[in-house]
């Protein structure tokens, strides 16, 4: 079947595209002995990530228990949960996925640690503490306050401080100014491992990245592993913050022209129940997303259900007319989709279940 045959709104992935994206992170980061354990809340797809895993990935990133639960049911075992846990249903619900995988946790609070305490049971999870170097998320401010949580967390039984875990959201270092950004978060990490050693602690694991300060990342001293996750699609925002070209992204959402009543106007069979309405994030520009092979076209407003497909005078699209569109944020994209479908010069080859969709617990 060809890829326009589809019914339509359809996730598509471009195969060929997808394994050039994981083939280039892979081989960065043997090339500056980084450890590679991508963020899966990205896909949502315990196929892709075995794709990631068998490219040279150490194991997986997840932003809930919930997509922990559904990978390591696939037999991926290796596992970083970069969320905070609360609660008697999550720490019961983390024991379970301890005692199925390898388990590191992420958090910022000595109660947070208590939570996992009680998850480890007999078996040991290992905690990474989570600094804010900028992104004001999650994290303690860098100093004392991590090594004060870093020496509870010795304290608590079936807990193992492994080390520090950030996240440079903030810092885009291919536009102008980021740089700057760059250099200083590596002299705060520097300070902050100093103050772990002197207080005899090790941080064996230095867990950081975001796709677009992915490959700057050997420019961190002390950096052991990098968390991207929208590298293996790209997007409108990776395209904008200048870290890949238009034809690395491997992902686009196929519509249908449903009406041109409108004079100068097209609408598509999808809106923010399609593609989020997640703003552009990197750049000046507005809009929602990229038509692709119609660079004029505007994809400027949404409902839930109707693209506004914005036409200069001389082009027109007739009713029934398939477009691909790039979304500004893939990873929010594909969670509002229930299967994708993988191509290969424009044939379907593949289709999959987004088996981790919709897991926000």
């Amino acid at each position: 079947m060809h890829v326009e045959e589809l019914e339509t709104p359809a996730l598509v992935i471009d195969l060929d595209v997808m394994e050039q994206n994981l083939g280039r992170m892979a081989d960065y980061c043997r090339q500056w002995g980084l450890r590679l354990r991508p963020h899966s809340k990205t896909h949502k797809s315990p196929w892709l990530a075995k794709q990631q895993v068998e490219s040279g990935a150490r194991g997986l990133t997840v932003a809930k228990i919930g997509e922990a639960e559904v990978m390591v049911e696939a037999g991926l075992d290796d596992l970083l949960l970069a969320y905070p846990v609360f609660g008697e249903p999550k720490a019961r619900r983390l024991g379970e996925v301890a005692r199925k995988a390898r388990l590191t946790v992420a958090l910022d609070s000595e109660d947070s640690a208590r939570w996992v305490s009680r998850a480890a049971g007999s078996h040991t999870i290992d905690i990474l503490v989570e600094v804010d170097f900028g992104m004001r998320r999650c994290g303690l401010p860098p100093g004392e306050e991590p090594v004060r949580l870093a020496k509870a967390i010795q304290r608590l039984p079936g807990l193992r401080f492994e080390g520090l875990l950030f996240y440079p959201g903030n810092i885009h270092p291919d536009l102008e100014g980021s740089s700057e950004r760059l250099e200083e978060l590596n002299q705060r990490l520097s300070r902050q491992l100093e103050d772990f050693r002197g207080a005899g602690l090790e941080a064996e694991t230095v867990s950081g990245g975001s796709t677009p300060s992915a490959f700057h990342s050997h420019r961190i001293g002390g950096l052991t592993e990098i968390r991207p996750g929208t590298y293996i699609f790209n997007d409108r925002n990776t395209i904008e913050w200048g870290v890949c070209k238009q034809e690395q992204c491997a992902l686009s959402i196929l519509t249908t022209v449903v009406s041109t009543g409108v004079g100068g106007q097209a609408i598509v069979d999808g809106g923010s129940k399609t593609f989020s309405s997640d703003p552009l994030a990197a750049g000046t520009q507005g809009g929602y997303g990229i038509v692709k092979a119609h660079p004029g076209v505007e994809f400027f407003r949404m409902n839930e259900e109707h693209g506004y497909l914005k036409l200069p005078a001389e082009t027109k699209l007739e009713l029934g007319r398939p477009l691909q569109i790039i979304p500004n944020h893939a990873c929010v994209a594909v969670n509002l989709h229930e299967r994708a479908w993988g191509v290969r010069q424009g044939r379907v080859v593949k289709e999959w279940e987004i088996a981790a969709r919709g897991k926000i617990r």
